[in-house]
């Protein structure tokens, strides 16, 4: 075969291979937003453990998850969303809370005092703040349920995990509750 010939074919065969290496790229990318608001949620985690911390009052709160659950739920299917998804996703978000909260009133009952800080409201700050994350991550699920349906999500959301927890110097325990968060998001 002739130089000339093999031009068409390598041209497409370098393009194929362009869009190949570019396509996971901009799978992860599209999966990030997710992770990011995964982690502002967690971020505020700490703020609810101080709260809880004041209070005296437990992490668990059945009634309060029931909720949230329920809203994301009925949220979600006004966006198309199947309800088991919705809801395993949610859950996976509160056990994440969960694990930063039970993690952080460990360490300050092993140091005798939690950090300083102003009195926090959990139901009036917190609970507002939760309530627009939910919102935003309804929206970003609904954004990438094609890419949450296929086989390459868990690889890709791992990836997107992976890319964030450096980037945004995160620690353990938040890294493993990002991965936490994270786990049910591979459910459209």
């Amino acid at each position: 075969m002739h130089l000339n010939e093999r031009k068409p074919r390598l041209l497409a065969a370098f393009m194929l291979a362009a869009i190949n290496i570019a396509h996971p790229q901009a799978v992860t990318d599209k999966l990030q937003s997710l992770v990011e608001t995964s982690a502002r949620r967690l971020t505020i985690a700490e703020q609810v453990a101080l709260a809880k911390w004041d209070n005296g009052t437990a992490v668990e709160d059945v009634p309060r998850e029931a909720q949230v659950i329920t809203a994301a739920v009925k949220m979600g299917e006004s966006k198309g969303l199947n309800e088991a998804s919705v809801a395993t996703f949610f859950r996976a978000q509160i056990e994440a809370s969960k694990l930063v909260q039970y993690s952080l009133l460990a360490d300050w009952r092993r140091a005798g005092k939690a950090p300083t800080h102003e009195p926090i409201n959990l139901v009036d700050t917190i609970r507002p703040e939760l309530d627009q994350l939910q919102t935003t991550l309804i929206t970003e699920l609904a954004d990438t349920i094609a890419i949450r349906a296929s086989k390459s999500c868990l690889p890709e959301a791992a990836e997107a995990v992976r890319k964030y927890v450096p980037a945004h110097h995160l620690g353990p325990r938040q890294a493993i509750a990002l991965d936490r968060a994270m786990a049910a998001a591979c459910t459209p």
